[in-house]
């Protein structure tokens, strides 16, 4: 994102090498920890130079920025790894992963699930910038924190469909993707152009590599913070569960259902308001046609991939009967899973979900399938 009055534009994203040696400008750091992560991030750069992105002046410079934000996690995810050895040592004890399509409700219970102090989630600007955790109470003076908190209340502000979309701020959890992509691989590129031969590539491939470098990541922001649960939250789960269950086999995992005609209309209208003037290609009917078959094609992958694995480390959640009754949900989590529902976690679970309901964080989100040039009945067959 960018906060300037007027967009910035470049003629071009830039090579793969232009962009890494711009995040060591950037850090003054230069150890990627290894070259995992080029195969994918070359692919990627080079799709978005083609005719196939189209991607605008504006597309150039924001889509640039997201491959230099991953460059720039890996390398600081290394330096902190270097700074705090102790990392390697800390346990990731059955950690919670909320998986299913986007707009099933995963962001909502993702919070409920983290409103526990037991708990802990991945704040934005830590996925961004990892590093071990810092005290809350010495947010409000990192310049880093303040930065990004700024720069997305300047985009909440000019984009306010956004915000009623998904609302995000540098202390909300968030989605674990600026993890995985540290090692070129995440749907999030797709779901924000059309790069056909990375979704191709992406396909294909095994993610264990991904997740080990996400576990790592964990180990050291969690740092500060060994006695919390980690709880975890993004749809590329659905693509990966085989490579998550290998790096994390005590895994908790909670899939949300929502009828798929309605999710996919939501996910195709979120790449949409997210992507405004950035592309000439990737608008319309392309959004319906790239986003339905790579979700489809992540929940079959998931469905074929659960029955290998023990059945009681997973639960179901109907998006209605959360939408219904949050409360009664996010407790049934806990009793399927045998963790501790206490008042005090009642209470706070109680209060996150009224503060969701109210303001910025209030959702808002109008969509028609018909916009992505969709049907009912091609959704409900590619499902």
């Amino acid at each position: 994102m960018t906060t300037d009055a007027a967009p910035r534009v470049r003629d071009e994203v830039g090579s793969y090498d232009d962009i890494a040696a711009a995040a060591v400008r950037t850090t003054g750091l230069d150890d990627f920890g290894g070259t995992e992560h080029e195969e994918g991030l070359r692919i990627l750069v080079d799709d978005l130079n083609s005719p196939a992105a189209g991607l605008t002046g504006e597309g150039n410079y924001l889509q640039r920025g997201q491959v230099k934000s991953c460059l720039v996690g890996r390398l600081l995810t290394q330096f902190g790894m270097k700074e705090n050895p102790a990392y390697a040592d800390v346990r990731v004890e059955r950690p919670v992963f909320v998986v299913g399509l986007p707009r099933t409700g995963t962001t909502a219970l993702h919070r409920l699930l983290t409103a526990d102090e037991r708990h802990q989630g991945l704040e934005l600007w830590l996925t961004e910038f990892p590093q071990p955790r810092p005290p809350r109470s010495t947010w409000e003076t990192n310049p880093v924190f303040t930065g990004i908190n700024d720069a997305y209340a300047q985009h909440h502000v000019a984009n306010p469909e956004f915000m009623g979309i998904h609302y995000m701020d540098a202390a909300s959890v968030e989605e674990c993707w600026r993890l995985l992509r540290q090692t070129g691989k995440s749907i999030s590129f797709e779901s924000l152009a059309n790069v056909p031969t990375y979704s191709s590539w992406l396909a294909g491939q095994d993610w264990t590599d991904a997740y080990r470098r996400h576990k790592e990541a964990l180990q050291l922001i969690g740092l500060n913070d060994t006695e919390r649960r980690w709880v975890l939250k993004n749809p590329s789960h659905l693509v990966a569960l085989d490579a998550l269950m290998a790096v994390y086999p005590d895994a908790l995992i909670v899939q949300t259902h929502r009828d798929p005609v309605t999710s996919i209309a939501s996910a195709c209208s979120l790449s949409a308001e997210a992507t405004t003037g950035w592309s000439a290609t990737f608008v319309g009917e392309t959004i319906g046609s790239t986003q339905l078959e790579m979700l489809s094609r992540s929940a079959r992958s998931f469905a074929q991939a659960r029955p290998r694995y023990d059945q009681s480390q997973f639960i179901d959640v109907d998006y209605d009967d959360f939408v219904g009754d949050p409360t009664g949900t996010t407790r049934a989590i806990y009793d399927a899973f045998d963790l501790d529902w206490t008042p005090a976690v009642a209470t706070a679970v109680a209060a996150i979900d009224a503060e969701s309901r109210r303001g910025g964080r209030r959702p808002a989100h109008r969509y028609s399938l018909g916009d992505y040039g969709l049907t009912e009945e091609q959704v409900r067959a590619a499902f």
